[in-house]
C-alpha cells in the first residue's frame, strides 16, 4: 500500500465544513479564542517565497516547542490529544462497567484495566514470556529451530523474515501468502552499513541496548555481537528502500515444492501447515533474502540463533513488560533513535497497543459519538468534487495520448471510496481478553489478528474491509482494491468548528492533502501500474510511459538536491510516490476549489485572498516540526519526505502559487517555468 504515512490514533472535532458553496460568505473563518485558523500561525518574519512552510506555519511552530515525550510535535498531535482523550473516557467507562463476558465493551475495558495496572505487571515479570524461553532453551538443531520460527509468527515475534496474507498483486480477487525480507531489530538496513558518526553512534548504543535487556533475562549477553553481526548479514540481503517501491521486482510465485528445494533449511512448506495456511502457492518478494536466510540458518552457530531469538522476543513485548524493560526499551527507540526525552504518560501508551488490539471496536463506540451521518454526508460530496476535477485534468493533459487518457479515466471512475467508517466491523468474540496479563492481552490479540489475516485464504476477497479505524489521522490509497480510505479523524482541525472554517481552508487541507493526495497515489510511479480492478497490469502506451518517467525523474531530481539537517538529503526514488500524490493533490483541488463562490467573490479573511488561503491551508495541513534524530531516522526509513519539505516541494511547481504570493527569482523557493515538474 502507498500511505500518508502519520499512524496516530485518533480525531476529534469534525470539520462539516464540505457544504453548499452558496453558503460561502456566511462563513466567519475564525474562533473568538483561537483568531483565524491561518492568520494566527503566521510567521511574518519570513517571505512566503523563501521559506512557505515556514511562513504559514511558524509563528505556531516558534510558540510550541516539541514537548520532552515527543519526537515530533504539531496539528498530528493537537487531532491526537483530543481523540486520546474521548477514547480514553471510553475506555475507563468499559473499564469500570460490568460489561457482559465476552462483548466488545468487556475486552475494551479489561484490555485497558490490565494495562493500567502496572504494580502487577511488574510482579508478574517475565512470566508472559517464560514459556517461550523455555522453547528457545530446549532446541538442538537449526532443524528443530525452523520448525519452531512460525509459532512465533503466530503471536507477534517476526523473527528471520516476515509473513503476511494480502492480495495477489496480478489477480486481485485471491489472496496469497506473502514472505518477505526482515529479522531486523534496527529500522532499515542502512543502519547496518552507514558509516556517517550519527549512525555509527546508533549502532552502538544498539549493542548496549541489547546488551541490557538480555543482562535482565540470562546470561546471553556474551553473544550480543554475534547476535548484531547476525542481523547485519541479513540486513545485507534486503533491498533498499527504493527498489522495494518496484511491485514487478517484488513478486515472485513459487509452488510449495520450489519453497522446500529453494529454501529447505526453512521448512516453509512444514511452516504453512503448522500456521493452518492452506495453499499451494505463495508470493515471495525477495528470493535473494530467503535465500541468505537459508544459508545462515545453516552457517549460524544455533546458540547465536537462540540468543537472537530470545531477544526479538523480548524486543517484540518490552513495552508490555515491567518497568525496568520498558524504560531500557524507550531509552534506545525513543531517546537515542528518535530524539524524545521522556516517555508519554501510560494511558496513552496503552491507548496505542489497545487500538492495534481492538481497533474497530473502540471505532464502533468512536462514531457514534463524534462522526453523525450528515458529517459523513458531506464529506463525501466533497471527495466527488475533487474526482470532477481530476477527471477534468486527466481529459486535458497535453502530454497522454486519448487511448491511454481513456483507460485513465476508467480507472479514476471505478476507484472506490469509503469515506468515515466502514459498513461493518470486526468481530473480536474470539478474542481472549482478561485481566490476568497485559502482556498475555497484546500476545492474544497478535494471534487473533494473524489468523484473521490467515482465514481469508481460498475465500473472495472482502473489499469492504477497512484496513484504518475510523479513529486514525490518517488515509490510504489501496492499489489491489483500486480503493481510497478516508477514516473519520483525517477531517479535524483541533479546536474549530464548522462554521469557522472556510471552504479555501478546507480544498487545501482536506481536498488536496488528503483526498486529491490518495486519488493519485493511484496515478504515482507505482500506483500507475495498477488497472482499474486492482491488478497488476501495464495499461500504458509505451510513449506515454516514456514521458511520465521523465516528468517523475525530474521531481526525483528536484529533492535529491533539497538539504535537510545541513547537509543530509531525501531520497527522491523512494520517496517518488508521496511527492507525485502531494502535487497531485493540490492543483487537482485547486481546480475544484476554482469553482465554489468564495473564489469566486475574492473576498479576503485576515487579510489573504482565497487563493493564499487554499495554499495555506494545504500547508496547515502539515503544521508539524521533529527532532533532529527523528529526521535523521526518517530520511533512511521513510517513503515519505519531511515534512516541510512536503509544503515547500510541491509549491515551487505550482504556478498559481507563485503569482498567489508574488514570488519572484529573488526568492529562495523560485524555480524557473521551464524547470517546474508538471504530470496530473
Amino acid at each position: 500500500m502507498s500511505l500518508k504515512w502519520v499512524l496516530i490514533v485518533c480525531s476529534g472535532l469534525l470539520l462539516t465544513s464540505c457544504k453548499d458553496t452558496s453558503n460561502t460568505t456566511n462563513q466567519v473563518a475564525k474562533s473568538s479564542q483561537l483568531g483565524d485558523v491561518l492568520g494566527s500561525h503566521i510567521d511574518s518574519s519570513v517571505a512566503p517565497g523563501d521559506d512557505f512552510f515556514q511562513y504559514t506555519n511558524g509563528g505556531w511552530l516558534k510558540k510550541n516547542p516539541i514537548p520532552n515525550s515527543e519526537s515530533e510535535w504539531g496539528i498530528f498531535n493537537l487531532v491526537a490529544d483530543e481523540n486520546y482523550a474521548q477514547l480514553k473516557r471510553i475506555s475507563e467507562e468499559a473499564s469500570s462497567s460490568n460489561s457482559q463476558s465476552g462483548s466488545a465493551a468487556q475486552k475494551i475495558g479489561d484490555f485497558f484495566y490490565s494495562g493500567m495496572d502496572s504494580l502487577n505487571i511488574d510482579k508478574q515479570g517475565l512470566s508472559a514470556l517464560q514459556p517461550w524461553f523455555d522453547k528457545i532453551n530446549k532446541l538442538t538443531s537449526s532443524k528443530e529451530l525452523a520448525a519452531l520460527l512460525p509459532e512465533f509468527h503466530e503471536m507477534g515475534v517476526n523473527p528471520g523474515f516476515d509473513i503476511s496474507i494480502n492480495q495477489d498483486m496480478k489477480n486481485s480477487n485471491i489472496n496469497r501468502v506473502y514472505f518477505s525480507q526482515g529479522g531486523l531489530g534496527l529500522p532499515d538496513r542502512d543502519y547496518y552499513f552507514n558509516t556517517d558518526a550519527a549512525t555509527q553512534n546508533i549502532k552502538k548504543e544498539y549493542h548496549t541496548h541489547i546488551k541490557n535487556m538480555m543482562a535482565m533475562v540470562s546470561n546471553d549477553t556474551a553473544l550480543v555481537s554475534q547476535i548484531v553481526q547476525l542481523e547485519t548479514n541479513l540486513a545485507g540481503a534486503h533491498k533498499k528502500l527504493a527498489e522495494l517501491r518496484d511491485p514487478y521486482a517484488n513478486y515472485h510465485v513459487m509452488t510449495r515444492k520450489e519453497l522446500d528445494q529453494k529454501y529447505p533449511a526453512l521448512q516453509l512448506s512444514s511452516a504453512l501447515d503448522k500456521l493452518k495456511l492452506t495453499t499451494d502457492t505463495v508470493i515471495v518478494g525477495q528470493p535473494e533474502f530467503m535465500s541468505k536466510l537459508n544459508s545462515l540458518l545453516n552457517s549460524t552457530s544455533l546458540d547465536v540463533w537462540k540468543a537472537y531469538l530470545k531477544w526479538h522476543t523480548l524486543t517484540s513485548f518490552a513495552s508490555y513488560l515491567p518497568s525496568k524493560f520498558d524504560k531500557e526499551n524507550f531509552q534506545f527507540y525513543g531517546a537515542i533513535l528518535n530524539g524524545s526525552k521522556e516517555q508519554r504518560v501510560r494511558w496513552k501508551r496503552v491507548l496505542d497497543a489497545e487500538e492495534d488490539a481492538l481497533g474497530d471496536a473502540l471505532g464502533q463506540l468512536f462514531v457514534k459519538e463524534y462522526f453523525p451521518e450528515k458529517t459523513k454526508k458531506r464529506y463525501v460530496a466533497l471527495v466527488e468534487q475533487i474526482v470532477i476535477s481530476y477527471r477534468e485534468h486527466i481529459e486535458k493533459l497535453d502530454w497522454m495520448s486519448d487511448s491511454t487518457k481513456k483507460k485513465a479515466i476508467t480507472k479514476l471512475n471505478a476507484i472506490t471510496k469509503k469515506v468515515g467508517y466502514p459498513d461493518k466491523w470486526k468481530d473480536y468474540s474470539s478474542m481472549n481478553i482478561s485481566r490476568e496479563s497485559f502482556c498475555k492481552n497484546v500476545m492474544a490479540a497478535n494471534t487473533w489478528s494473524f489468523h484473521f489475516q490467515g482465514d481469508k485464504l481460498n475465500k473472495p476477497v472482502d473489499r469492504s474491509e477497512w484496513s484504518m479505524t475510523p479513529q486514525t489521522y490518517n488515509a490510504y490509497y489501496n492499489p489491489s482494491n483500486n480503493e481510497i480510505v478516508l477514516p473519520a479523524a483525517i477531517f479535524t482541525a483541533p479546536g474549530y468548528k464548522d462554521d469557522e472554517i472556510d471552504d479555501a481552508v478546507i480544498y487545501g487541507y482536506v481536498g488536496a492533502s488528503t483526498i486529491g493526495h490518495e486519488l493519485t497515489h493511484g496515478f504515482d510511479d507505482e500506483g500507475r501500474q495498477f488497472d482499474e480492478v486492482g491488478n497488476l497490469k501495464n495499461w500504458w502506451s509505451k510513449d506515454n510511459e516514456m514521458k511520465f518517467k521523465k516528468k517523475a525523474d525530474m521531481l526525483v531530481d528536484q529533492f535529491n538536491k533539497f538539504t535537510v539537517l545541513d547537509s543530509l538529503h531525501p531520497n527522491g526514488r523512494a520517496t517518488l510516490g508521496e511527492n507525485i500524490a502531494d502535487l497531485g493533490g493540490i492543483v487537482i483541488a485547486l481546480d475544484a476549489f476554482k469553482k465554489t463562490t468564495q473564489f469566486k467573490e475574492g473576498k479576503t479573511i485576515a487579510g489573504l485572498t482565497p487563493l493564499q488561503r487554499y495554499f495555506m491551508g494545504y500547508a496547515f495541513g502539515w503544521m508539524q516540526t521533529r527532532t533532529p534524530e527523528k529526521l535523521a531516522s526518517q530520511l533512511l526509513t521513510d517513503v515519505h519526505a519531511p515534512i516541510f519539505l512536503r509544503v515547500n516541494g510541491p509549491m515551487t511547481n505550482c504556478d498559481e502559487w507563485y503569482s498567489a504570493f508574488d514570488v519572484t527569482p529573488t526568492h529562495k523557493l523560485y524555480r524557473d517555468s521551464t524547470q517546474r515538474v508538471r504530470i496530473w
